[in-house]
């Protein structure tokens, strides 16, 4: 090689063969024209939010992620990009647009709550106003859902989850189907730098070869807890998209082929929600999800801790609620190990 020429690997920070293989992977998975592989799902977001400049507004769903949340309040908004934090599976989108208006920011089911977002008639609204719209895909991945086909701009993957699948490794993916945002977002990972790493890279690839088999099992595993859990009298609700003649049942059916593996629950109490999760002997109580693994979280103080009490309650995420992400163990042993940590709890 001679000055002016090049391999298109000049440097490791910029592109490297194995981040090359894994983006044009997930790009295809999503049927995006470009994906950009960062070091995690926040720094992918982080990333993403370079696009826009100081006045710029957004439309955000309420119910997101707690860290999403905490960097549109607190680092988004310090930039002086404005946001609306509404419920886009139920309020008009339209009646927030306004002249400084550039994006709606979307996850389908949401964080923790499950809600729905119907993507194709958002979709509809952002294309008639011209704005791009931002679909986090990652609680049911290009498997189960693909937003490109349903009218999003940009997709967005905490890859540390459900494409990772082995809770090894932290990895986040941005996903376009323009050239003009792949030129966009390619200046910003080579300038800010939060690319990911070739072996991080290759753990990312190595999970995504199983992606369809733990998906499948992960979402038979939901299914048949959702069911004990709905019988169960200690539990009073229960948030499932796979759940018929609920809210968003019909448009998760209609836009996507499964429902994923992610359950949200609410008990009679505080109390016994501490006690389940102190008394579960095979599912760990951590916060991560979309494993091999079943973990069970308590949004309150651990993904949700930096949002707001009040948002938090106006959203549904109480004391008493815990989120379930569905591994690919046995179903019955889960069963089990839920039934005997709800049924040991008396009250004090």
């Amino acid at each position: 090689m001679t000055l002016g020429e090049s391999t298109g690997y000049d440097y490791s920070r910029l592109q490297n063969p194995t981040r090359q293989r894994l983006e044009e992977t997930v790009a295809s998975l999503e049927g995006g024209i470009d994906a950009l592989a960062f070091s995690s799902g926040m720094a992918a977001i982080t990333a993403l939010m370079e696009i826009f400049k100081p006045g710029d507004h957004i439309i955000s769903d309420m119910d997101l992620y707690g860290g999403v949340i905490r960097l549109f309040d607190n680092i988004s908004e310090k930039n002086s990009i404005e946001f609306s934090h509404i419920d886009c599976s139920k309020e008009n989108i339209e009646d927030y647009i306004k002249e400084n208006t550039k994006a709606i920011y979307v996850e389908t089911p949401t964080n923790p709550m499950m809600n729905v977002v119907d993507i194709k008639k958002t979709s509809e609204i952002a294309k008639k106003h011209k704005l791009l719209l931002i679909v986090d895909n990652t609680f049911l991945t290009p498997y189960f859902q693909q937003p490109f086909k349903l009218g999003a701009d940009i997709v967005v993957h905490s890859g540390t989850k459900f494409l990772g699948g082995h809770n090894d490794t932290l990895a986040g993916f941005i996903v376009v189907n323009s050239k003009e945002l792949s030129e966009k977002m390619r200046f910003i990972i080579k300038t800010v730098g939060s690319g990911l790493a070739p072996f991080d890279s290759w753990l990312i690839l190595r999970g995504i070869k199983t992606l369809h088999l733990r998906m499948e099992q992960a979402q038979k595993n939901a299914k048949a807890i959702v069911d004990f859990l709905l019988k169960e009298s200690k539990v009073k609700k229960v948030y499932y998209p796979g759940i018929e003649g609920t809210t968003g049942y019909e448009i998760c059916k209609k836009q996507a082929r499964g429902f994923g593996s992610m359950i949200t629950f609410e008990v009679e109490s505080k109390e016994l929600a501490l006690h389940i999760l102190k008394s579960l002997k095979l599912i760990p109580f951590a916060e991560s999800l979309g494993g091999t693994e079943t973990l069970l979280t308590y949004p309150a103080t651990q993904t949700h801790a930096d949002v707001p009490e009040e948002v938090r309650i106006k959203n549904g995420i109480t004391d008493r609620v815990l989120r379930l992400s569905a591994g690919i163990e046995d179903s019955q042993d889960l069963i089990a190990d839920l039934k005997q940590a709800i049924n040991s709890f008396t009250e004090a």
